[in-house]
């Protein structure tokens, strides 16, 4: 390969918070437009900002996450900003102070193409904390300006320049988006906004040290976009490289359905923000006392749980992967497992039934009305040969719609496995009764015929009757 890209990502992350970040109305999605605004969002003259608390704590909790170090002091600046979406003309942000600093998210595993990954860490410049713009909708010749989501807190994590190809920046994405889910910092629904991301990609000859001329992509409203997008950028620069020609510092676009790049403007440079410190905001401060509280209430991160999981619990690597995917969805099975005789089969009912149940009916795992003890229970049930598997299905619906313990499910519709000998014999009579033909081919040597019998015994008995009791009653009435 003649030439090698340098990738650098800025992700906007909005922060899960009851409010705004320098007022009250209410940070919420889906609301009428232009209902959640008040004179401090829309910059009416003579209003006063407040910093929104929960906010700041949570955007150093993303920090802590990412292995930044925290800024015992900082302070908020103003960003000259002259477009529609920002009513008071600058942006409330953070330039040569942020919260958080010179951290690092790792890289395992395969790319969105399914290609393995090197094993490395992308360095986090910064994650500084600001109010985000509103929500412009093009209409053809107009356009409406939305003004519910201006003011809303809005993280911004900077990534060093480590990554090489799409794939790795699809993987950091999808990274970032599981620590900051996992914090209960952001919901990181791209969908509605709340994790938006800008690339920074440069070619350099293979072998050169210094970067290439920087191009920032802006318009990409998902993580298969950025991947598309870093894809066709790197072909493109290569083209023009090849030809001689010159590339500029520039913004482009996005074009999804067109699947190449658009120029928008020439880069402007942090000189035309024109930065100050915010004359209306205090600067923040924070003591090892609070730092310690905040450092307190991190979570187990997926990766930890990943290893966790198939150190402590058996369970592949794939299945600890699908497990950890969201956080709601690994503390459910972490609960069961610890209660499940056999956390394998707990996570093999989680995976497979409980997945697709809640799938089927656009359910969260917190809406389930299974609860982590029932399904150890249904496990246990089934692995103390009280039921068969086959009858753990009949049972689970029913836990599954009414929220019944398996225990009395099983004694309500009499479920439990028919152990007593006296009743096996009898059931295995019923089925060699009904298939002599099949009785006669076993006894004249064909042993394959066996497991039909078990089938039909099986049949008869909805179930009920334990398959090694029923296998050895068979043998002991076709030998007899």
């Amino acid at each position: 390969m003649k030439y090698e890209a340098v990738i650098g990502l800025e992700t906007h992350i909005q922060v899960h918070t009851q409010s705004k970040m320098f007022c009250s109305c209410a940070n919420r999605y889906g609301a009428e437009p232009n209902t959640l605004v008040c004179p401090v969002c829309m910059g009416y003259p003579g209003v006063l900002p407040v910093p929104n608390r929960e906010a700041i704590r949570r955007t150093v909790k993303a920090g802590m996450l990412t292995n930044c170090t925290i800024a015992k002091f900082s302070k908020f600046d103003r960003k000259s900003y002259f477009y529609p979406d920002m009513p008071k003309n600058y942006q409330i942000s953070q330039y040569d102070l942020p919260f958080c600093e010179h951290g690092w998210i790792a890289l395992s595993g395969t790319g969105f193409s399914g290609a393995p990954l090197p094993e490395k860490k992308i360095g986090v410049t910064r994650i500084h904390l600001e109010e985000d713009v509103a929500k412009l909708t093009h209409f053809g010749h107009y356009s409406g300006v939305d003004y519910n989501r201006a003011g809303v807190p809005l993280m911004e994590v900077v990534s060093e320049p480590d990554m090489r190809s799409a794939d790795e920046a699809y993987a950091y994405l999808s990274a970032l988006k599981e620590i900051i889910r996992y914090g209960n910092i952001g919901d990181c629904d791209a969908e509605k906004g709340q994790m938006r991301c800008d690339v920074n990609i440069s070619l350099r000859p293979v072998g050169q040290k210094e970067f290439g001329v920087k191009v920032e992509l802006k318009n990409l409203n998902s993580f298969r976009a950025v991947h598309r997008a870093i894809d066709y950028e790197i072909w493109r620069q290569g083209e023009m490289l090849d030809r001689g020609e010159k590339i500029y510092q520039e913004t482009r676009g996005w074009n999804d359905d067109a699947g190449e790049t658009y120029l928008m403007r020439r880069k402007e440079s942090a000189h035309d923000y024109r930065y100050f410190p915010d004359p209306d905001l205090m600067p923040v401060t924070f003591t090892d006392a609070e730092l310690a509280e905040i450092a307190a209430e991190l979570p187990e991160l997926p990766e930890a749980k990943r290893r966790r999981f198939v150190a402590d619990y058996a369970v592949s690597e794939y299945d600890a992967g699908v497990l950890t995917s969201d956080r709601d969805l690994a503390d459910y099975f972490d609960a069961a497992a610890k209660l499940a005789k056999q956390p394998k089969l707990a996570a093999n009912w989680i995976t497979g039934e409980l997945l697709a149940r809640l799938g089927a009916e656009k359910l969260g795992v917190k809406d389930c009305k299974i609860t982590p003890a029932a399904l150890a229970e249904l496990v246990n049930l089934i692995d103390s040969g009280a039921i068969s598997g086959k009858i753990g299905k009949e049972v689970f619906p029913v836990m599954f719609e009414k929220g019944e313990s398996p225990k009395a499910i099983v004694e309500r519709l009499g479920l439990a496995q028919v152990s007593d000998s006296g009743a096996v014999a009898e059931v295995v009579a019923q089925a060699l009764a009904a298939n002599t033909k099949q009785a006669d081919e076993y006894r004249a040597g064909n042993e394959r015929v066996l497991q039909y019998l078990v089938g039909q015994v099986m049949k008869l008995s909805r179930g009920r009757v334990n398959p090694q009791l029923a296998i050895a009653e068979l043998k002991k009435q076709l030998n007899s």
